[in-house]
């Protein structure tokens, strides 16, 4: 079982990103402290996706919580310092190619 965090816009539709993988928990945030308070209370989070792509909330999140779990986001630069690239896509597609990450890194 694999639980995924998921920074998102307020209109992103998180619910099913999770329902093609019955071994994967997706929790949703909002914005930076959302995820940070859900980091803070949930310890068995794998990874944390951050849709915008935004180097500030991955900043933000490895600066407020240096043990986070990695940091995954869409089509970005490899100059962001601990943010790890999943390539262009779908937000279903990324999730999809992150589970594959996480199952061969464990």
């Amino acid at each position: 079982m694999f639980t995924i965090l998921v920074l998102a816009p307020g209109d992103a539709d998180l619910a099913a990103l999770g329902s093609r993988h019955p071994s994967v928990e997706i929790l949703g945030a909002h914005d930076v402290e959302d995820a940070l308070e859900k980091l803070a209370r949930n310890r068995r989070i794998d990874a944390v996706l951050l849709l915008n792509a935004d180097a500030g909330a991955a900043a933000e999140i490895l600066e407020e919580d240096p043990g986070a779990p990695p940091l995954f986001a869409p089509g970005i630069s490899a100059a962001i310092p601990g943010l790890r690239s999943l390539g262009p896509g779908r937000p279903a597609e990324l999730v999809e190619r992150l589970v594959g990450v996480l199952a061969a890194e464990s």
